[in-house]
């Protein structure tokens, strides 16, 4: 028998799973060939353009070839806007033909629940070997009975902030309150150098900001039965009336169309001193110390600090951006499929995509919070466990179909965007109330 090493490890098993399954790891390494499932197959990989862009080339550099080798199989690896992943989705299913296999944000797998294949005994393999699924990872990608996908990770959401313009404005932390939050916001936009958020119809910035933001204020979507809808509340339109000075105060204005790229060319270009975001940023920012300067002509990353969202009356909330790989029921390819996402998953193989991470996201499984890549950077640790304390879509119900249609359809985003834009407060407010109790009924 071959001396079986690491490499080997890596090749023939991502983990050890794939010998579970397919007879033993001792066949494999004496046949010295791939498991015969696999042999000649092609699955096809679809998912969003990476925010570090160095992920996306370890990806076809690095992993797309190891597959090749450890499974014997072709990987096809695509990647597009997350923005028109779920256009792209439901393309697939009624054509049923596509991507073996897709990257499904948010609580969007609940959309497409009865067009995916059950990943139940995958899925609890390896939250098994990992230390457990977050609860937001495992509230998103089952439905109470299956699983309808495998958690593939969590982006943290922080406030991405330019240290030194806060110090000017007499603030050595970041604000702990909206009302402080909006008190700096009107004294940095006096400076030109305003908040920049998003109100627009994009998957990531928008309902990560204004989801926790109406938690904060002691709004909710539904009562915890998940049917009894109760958006339209004194904690609702207060938030509303709120945020409608605030964003006159105190932001970029053009933010009501930004996608999830646009603040990050903002922040880099020195156009806006604070937004909520992942880590990207930072880690671009850091990539290219030339490129990005402050006004004083020093390094940009040094001057970036990362800070939970403020705290309202009802409390401080998070929701951070849950992803999730779908085994779609139109496959052809589906126990090669399989044991791709087994392999793909497993420790040893993900650890490879982890690293080039840099911490922009937080593994879906525990076990990821003691990599050693918390201790590289102290910039970075807000994002480490910020995924343990963080409500989903839906709340104060389930993530369920029903909030994923709320959410696809960006109801809560809009209704603030709405008022923003001169609607209203109560007006916005029963507008929303009656979208979502149409999705309820």
């Amino acid at each position: 028998m071959a001396r079986f090493t690491r490499r080997n490890f890596l090749k023939l098993s991502g983990g050890g799973a794939v010998a579970a399954k397919t007879g033993g790891m001792a066949a494999i390494l004496a046949s010295g060939r791939a498991p015969a499932f696999a042999q000649s197959s092609a699955v096809h990989w679809l998912r969003w353009v990476d925010f570090v862009p160095a992920s996306d080339e370890v990806m076809r550099k690095e992993i797309v070839p190891e597959c090749q080798k450890a499974l014997g199989m072709t990987l096809k690896f695509e990647t597009i806007n997350a923005n028109d992943i779920q256009a792209r989705t439901t393309a697939a299913i009624q054509s049923g033909s596509g991507p073996d296999v897709i990257c499904g944000v948010n609580n969007w797998p609940q959309l497409y629940a009865e067009s995916v294949v059950d990943v139940s005994d995958l899925a609890e393999e390896i939250g098994k070997a990992q230390e457990g699924f977050y609860t937001v990872s495992r509230a998103v990608a089952s439905d109470g009975k299956k699983w309808i996908g495998v958690p593939w990770c969590i982006v943290g959401a922080q406030i991405a902030y330019r240290k030194s313009w806060f110090e000017e404005i007499g603030l050595n932390k970041f604000p702990e309150t909206w009302e402080e939050y909006r008190d700096a916001g009107k004294k940095l936009k006096a400076k030109g150098r305003p908040i920049g958020q998003t109100l627009g119809h994009t998957f990531g910035d928008a309902p990560t900001y204004a989801y926790p933001y109406l938690w904060s204020w002691g709004g909710k979507e539904v009562e915890a039965d998940g049917k009894t809808v109760v958006l339209d509340s004194k904690a609702t339109v207060d938030s509303v009336k709120f945020m409608t000075g605030f964003w006159k105060d105190a932001h970029d204005e053009g933010g009501f169309a930004w996608d999830d790229t646009n603040n990050n060319r903002a922040f880099l270009s020195g156009t806006i001193s604070s937004t909520l975001n992942g880590a990207s940023i930072y880690i671009e920012a850091k990539r290219k110390p030339d490129a990005y300067q402050t006004e004083k002509g020093t390094p940009l990353w040094q001057d970036i600090l990362h800070a939970p969202l403020p705290k309202g009356i009802a409390g401080q909330y998070s929701y951070h951006l849950p992803m999730s790989n779908m085994l779609m029921g139109y496959s052809k390819n589906q126990q090669a499929a399989k044991e791709f996402l087994r392999w793909i998953t497993s420790k040893d193989v993900f650890q490879i995509w982890f690293n080039s991470q840099q911490g922009y996201t937080i593994g879906a499984t525990t076990v990821w919070e003691k990599d050693p890549v918390w201790g590289k950077d102290p910039v970075m640790l807000p994002y480490r466990s910020a995924a343990r304390n963080a409500r989903f879509a839906g709340f104060a119900g389930p993530p369920d179909r029903k909030a994923a249609e709320v959410l696809s359809k960006y109801i809560i985003i809009d209704m603030y965007a709405k008022a923003a834009q001169g609607m209203p407060a109560e007006e916005a407010v029963k507008w929303a109330h009656e979208e979502v109790k149409k999705i309820h009924t």
